[in-house]
Formats: C-alpha cells, sequence, structure tokens
C-alpha cells in the first residue's frame, strides 16, 4: 500500500468536470492529485479500433473503447449495469481517462430560466438552488473554457435572452438537408430550426486543437480531436504540473473527525489497495460511478455512505432525456452527413405553460451520414453491383433520422444502488430502477409524437417509422440531487456535499432538473461554480 501520495485537492475522475476543476486549481497555485479508474490512451489508437470495426457494430458508440477488466463500464449485450423497472436506464459511458466527451457530439445547450423554476412556475418538479442570472456567467466561462462555437444572431441563440459575452467562435454551417428541414419546418409549420452551439472549432485553431473539416465523425470519435474532448485536455494539464494516476479504481472514501474527507483508497490492476491523502476532494466520476462510489463508502460515521447520511437521497432521482427517433423515408433527398452529426435543433417546443401537464420536447434532424444506417437494408434488396450501389445512395439520400429528446422530473424513486452481483475487482456492480413517469409519457402521446407527424408530412414523407418505447440519451442526472435543504438534497448550490465540508460533488449529478437540451454545458458550468468555491476554501485553509 502506497501511504505516501498527498496533495491539497484530489480528484476522481479525469471526465470533462474533473478536468475543468484542476486546471483552475493548478493555476491558482494548488496541488492537484487525479484518480482515473482506465487508462491512458491516445487517439491514433482509438480511430484506429474505428476503422477496423465492423460496419455492423459501429451502431454503439462504445464499441471502439472496450473496457479494462478493472474498469468496466456498459458494453453492449454485458451486465455490468443491473437494470429494472417499466423503463431501461440503459446508459452509454466510458471509463477512459478523458471519460465519455471522447465520443459526445458536442452539443451545447443552455438551460432557460424556466427551466430551473419547475416547481415554482408548473408545480412539478423541482426548483434550482439559483437562478439563471447566478448561472449565466459560468455558461460563459464553460464557453469559452471548453471552446464552444455559437451563432452571433440573438434570434438563433438559446435561450434568446441577452449573453454577458458573445461565443468564442461563429456557428458551423449547416448541411444542406439541415437547410432544407429549416426551410420546410418555418414554412408550413412555423418553428424554428436553429444553429446548435457546440464544442468544435469553427475555421479556427482553439486552445491547440484545429479546426473542424467535417468529417461527419464526431460520435464515436473526432480523428483531429476538432472537437473538445477530455483528451484534449490530459496532456496541457500534466505540462502544468497535475499528477494523475492512471488504472487507479477507487472505491472507498474515507471520512475522519468532524466528518471531513480525509483520503480515498484505490485499487491497481493487480488488485493491490492504495490510500491517498488531501486537505479537500471532488468526486467527477460521472453520474453513476459517483453514486456508487459514495455508497460502496459506508462507515460508522455515515452507514447510508458517504454524503448521505443527512438525507438518503444519494443514487435517487436518476434522469436523463428519454428519447424516440423516427426514420422518414421522403421522395427528395435531404442529404445529411456534411458537417457536425448534430448541427442544429428546434428548441422552442420544449417551453410553455402545458408544462405543469406534460413535458417539454426538442426536435433535432440528426447529421449523421446515413451510409452506415441504410447498407444492411440495401443488401436485402438482393441487389448487386452497380443497382446496389444506387440503391446505397437513394436510401442514404432519402431517409432521415429525426429525434424527440423529452425532459424528464426528479423522482426519488427511480434509484441507483448496489448489486449483490460483483465486478473483475469484487466491487458491487451499479443497479439502476426507472420509470420515465407519466409526464413525460403525456408529452409523448398528447405532444412530441403528434408534432413528430407533422413535421414528417411538411417534409414530404411518404413512410415514417416509429420506435418502440424510449431509448436513452446517455446524459446522466440527478443522482447526488442540488438544494439547499440537507434533508431533501446530497449538495448546496456550490455542489459542496451537505455532510462533508470538504467534499465537493459536482456535475450532471447535481442537477435539479433535465429540461430537453444535452447536460454537458450545464455541468461544466457546475464544475466552474464549485471550483470558485473549492479556490476560495483551500486558500482560507
Amino acid at each position: 500500500m502506497n501511504q505516501n501520495i498527498s496533495a491539497d485537492v484530489v480528484i476522481v475522475g479525469t471526465g470533462v468536470v474533473g478536468l475543468t476543476i484542476a486546471e483552475q486549481m493548478i493555476d491558482a497555485g494548488i496541488s492537484v492529485l487525479m484518480l482515473e479508474a482506465g487508462p491512458r490512451v491516445y487517439r491514433n489508437e482509438i480511430v484506429e479500433n474505428f476503422r477496423n470495426m465492423p460496419l455492423s457494430n459501429k451502431g454503439s458508440a462504445n464499441s471502439i473503447y472496450p473496457p479494462r477488466p478493472w474498469a468496466p463500464h456498459p458494453m453492449p449485450g454485458d451486465d455490468y449495469l443491473q437494470l429494472s423497472g417499466p423503463d431501461s436506464y440503459d446508459q452509454t459511458y466510458i471509463r477512459y481517462a478523458g471519460g465519455s466527451t471522447w465520443h459526445w457530439a458536442g452539443t451545447s445547450w443552455r438551460l432557460t430560466p424556466e427551466d430551473m423554476r419547475l416547481h415554482s412556475l408548473y408545480g412539478v418538479g423541482r426548483d434550482w438552488a439559483f437562478g439563471y442570472d447566478v448561472l449565466e456567467p459560468y455558461y460563459v466561462r464553460a464557453e469559452h473554457a471548453i471552446g464552444i462555437c455559437g451563432p452571433s444572431d440573438p434570434e438563433q441563440q438559446w435561450p434568446r435572452l441577452p449573453r454577458s459575452a458573445p461565443y468564442p467562435m461563429p456557428a458551423l454551417p449547416l448541411s444542406p438537408g439541415e437547410q432544407k428541414f429549416t426551410e420546410v419546418v418555418k414554412a408550413q409549420l412555423g418553428l424554428s430550426n436553429i444553429h446548435v452551439s457546440q464544442a468544435r472549432n469553427s475555421g479556427m485553431p482553439y486552445h491547440g486543437r484545429p479546426a473542424c473539416c467535417a468529417n461527419n465523425n464526431c460520435v464515436p470519435v473526432c480523428p483531429i480531436g476538432a472537437k473538445y474532448d477530455g483528451e484534449t485536455a490530459l496532456l496541457r494539464l500534466e505540462r502544468k504540473g497535475v499528477k494523475i494516476l492512471y488504472d487507479a479504481v477507487a472505491y472507498k472514501i474515507e471520512s475522519g473527525e468532524g466528518n471531513r474527507i480525509t483520503a480515498v483508497h484505490y485499487l491497481d490492476p493487480n488488485k493491490q489497495s492504495h490510500r491517498v491523502t488531501g486537505g479537500h476532494f471532488v468526486t467527477a466520476c460521472n453520474g453513476i460511478e459517483t453514486p456508487k462510489l459514495l455508497l460502496t463508502s459506508a462507515d460508522a460515521r455515515n452507514p447510508r455512505g458517504i454524503a448521505n447520511n443527512s438525507s438518503d437521497q444519494v443514487g435517487r432521482n436518476m434522469m436523463d432525456h428519454p428519447q424516440k427517433g423516427f426514420t422518414i423515408t421522403t421522395t427528395e433527398p435531404y442529404w445529411t452527413g456534411a458537417g457536425p452529426v448534430v448541427n442544429s435543433g428546434i428548441m422552442e417546443t420544449s417551453q410553455g405553460d402545458f408544462r405543469s401537464r406534460h413535458a417539454g420536447a426538442y426536435f433535432r434532424l440528426n447529421n449523421f451520414g446515413r451510409n452506415r444506417f441504410v447498407t444492411f437494408n440495401a443488401l436485402k434488396t438482393g441487389k448487386v453491383g452497380r443497382a446496389l450501389d444506387e440503391e446505397i445512395r437513394r436510401q442514404a439520400g432519402c431517409t432521415t433520422n429525426v429525434v424527440i429528446a423529452f425532459e424528464t422530473l426528479a423522482n426519488p424513486e427511480n434509484r441507483l444502488t448496489l448489486s449483490d452481483k460483483k465486478d473483475w475487482l469484487g466491487l458491487a456492480k451499479p443497479a439502476v430502477h426507472y420509470d420515465v413517469g407519466d409526464y413525460t409519457r403525456r408529452s409523448a402521446d398528447e405532444y412530441g409524437v403528434p408534432l413528430l407527424h407533422r413535421i414528417a408530412k411538411a417534409m414530404g414523407a411518404i413512410k415514417v417509422q416509429e420506435p418502440k418505447g424510449f431509448a436513452q440519451s446517455k446524459h446522466i442526472m440527478g443522482g447526488t440531487i442540488m438544494g439547499n435543504d440537507a434533508a431533501t438534497s446530497v449538495v448546496d448550490a456550490d455542489c459542496r456535499a451537505h455532510d462533508h465540508a470538504n467534499l465537493f460533488i459536482p456535475g450532471g449529478g447535481a442537477m435539479a432538473s433535465t429540461a430537453c437540451g444535452n447536460s454537458t454545458i450545464t455541468m461544466v458550468a457546475l464544475a466552474l461554480k464549485a471550483a470558485d468555491a473549492l479556490q476560495a476554501q483551500v486558500r482560507k485553509a
């Protein structure tokens, strides 16, 4: 056991939240030690994995990220996540250095003021511990920290409210398919399909990353690093002096006098245990691994788990954006696939007084190149040679994927617990019971799906294929929820644990509502807010 490793701040997890906090600390002269359960890998290795992957396996974003035995993460067909309930919380994330931003799309919608006041305005869900005016400056810092491109026209921005600073880079142009979609939904339905703000370099280098050259391979990996992912920041932070221990699986958080956190224990690939100490601690392992770690760390002072004594809310309120993806066939081609995989969306449908009855919904035309999705259908036609090529081309042009993403409400019964099943190291696997709830189902039945069919008609659809049930968006939220009351929440407005003065738990787990847009930029904004509080606390100590 190594007992000699220590730092001012110990951070568990090297995803975007942990890296954002680490960089602010090291820039302020505060020593930082990071623990990463998975391996350090490099972009060329991941790109090679993708090239060598059979087409039939490329549908899963995780396929090119095989887990190490000591750091399992969900893979197609495995049972790492033990799932139960009416709906499946079948999430995708990876335990590699840099975290799951390796395969995110880069989509960076902000919340609106209304999204943060659901209970006050609509009598459902929870309010946040603070308002949009508090979060707005942190959004700006987040957009500059990870490099967000977005529109300068206020009518194209989301939300359509004054910003305290512009985006650091302009928006990327829409593909031909997105332009056509934008025109038909405006002309026939009066809906505005607006530019997505996204963590991707548009027309210029930024933070040492090159400009996007429209590979349309953002998911599962940007081959040139034009999109922000955690890997693009690791080397910079190591050069600044952040010490990162890879293949170090945190399995226990140790509490001491005054219920302050004193150490983190981790296992290496040889199953040897080590202990690291520090003055202040951050858990940023993602919305599933963080509550799992807190629950496995139960001790005599905290019999229900670390950060869980006061509220019993660790692992509860698990949320996501349940979605439905429709395949729409048209007579005229749309030709998606030029530029980023997600480049625009209809957000105005997420807002309204209807939220007292049902959830809001966000619509997007996915801009993936369609060849990988239609090839097997084309093969089923029995055509060969040139005729097959023409069939693949026809289907690639004349099929599209339009997705509805819904908001969900915090529900304590949607809960992560520890399974009696064990992983390779003998640690409990996470078990999640999940139900999207009637609020979301009503939105699908009464609002989202009917509007989707109107959109399809406007597009000139001749066939609409509707999926059964809901898929998950892999936006993990809620398991360490924020609030002002220690009896009903895990962390305070700075993402500091109510039960432990020197433990911060920022990220998606703290979010009190989901809205409909992707969660990452809000997670980074919360990380920066927590970093300010942590930095002041370290200085005071």
